[in-house]
């Protein structure tokens, strides 16, 4: 499988088609598979933590889910062939797993827009199978007890509607306790499939302004990510020019 390596990880630069077509290889031999996406922000954050950079290189699958990555790693000289988008990998997962039969948890968000997002995916998805869900609101004290409540679901799929680090970091430390065969870090996927959060529509995510469209709907929670960190991108992606062009 191609891999680029790259900011201290691994990314495979693959279409979307290629990703599902592995993850249903997997659920059906039974092999466990963790994808994790990457975008300006997590990459920002790994750089200087040890934690979510090890456990997104023990990931199977790392899928370039923001398209500042995309455009960074073809402006470093990389051939890529597009951008996989967690929330546009999500559904389609969810759409396999109606067809195959495989059950899915719902972890993360709050629990409004968790129980909103159950009540959606019933209507689109009416023969999927959700073993449950819970928000992502918990403690270090929690953890063994959601653990044994998804294991307790006999659930496929786990999806992990969090940010980073909190998903990679969680998924890291239970990946060999939990039964589960797949996991997929959906970030805020819940939010926008409930509703509560519009992304952005097709033609500004084409022209990859997506970031954009979500700082207009929430700058006071978003200006520090937007502003500072793809700021910090920006500084990042002219140094690894600077040294691949001297390497």
């Amino acid at each position: 499988m191609r891999e680029i390596e790259r900011f201290g990880i691994k990314i495979h630069p693959l279409p979307k088609t290629e990703f599902l077509s592995k993850i249903l290889s997997g659920l059906e031999s039974g092999t466990q598979i963790v994808q994790n996406g990457v975008n300006a922000a997590s990459i920002i954050e790994l750089v200087n933590n040890d934690i979510l950079r090890n456990a997104i290189n023990n990931s199977n699958l790392v899928n370039i889910d923001g398209i500042s990555v995309l455009m960074a790693l073809r402006f470093l000289g990389y051939q890529v062939p597009e951008r996989v988008a967690c929330p546009d990998l999500a559904a389609d997962i969810l759409a396999l797993a109606e067809l195959k039969k495989y059950s899915v948890f719902l972890f993360g968000a709050k629990e409004e827009s968790l129980q909103l997002s159950v009540k959606k995916l019933h209507d689109q998805y009416p023969g999927l199978r959700i073993a449950g869900s819970r928000n992502g609101y918990f403690t270090a004290d929690d953890e063994l007890a959601i653990v044994e409540m998804i294991n307790n679901s006999d659930s496929d799929i786990l999806f992990l509607g969090m940010p980073s680090p909190h998903k990679e970091l969680f998924v890291e430390k239970y990946k060999d306790t939990l039964k589960v065969k797949y996991f997929l870090g959906v970030g805020g996927f819940f939010d926008i499939l409930s509703g509560l959060t519009k992304r952005a529509p097709l033609w500004v995510q084409n022209i990859g302004m997506e970031w954009l469209f979500r700082f207009a709907q929430e700058p006071h929670r978003m200006w520090r990510r937007y502003i500072i960190g793809n700021t910090r991108f920006i500084c990042l992606i002219l140094r690894e020019k600077l040294k691949r062009n001297n390497g």
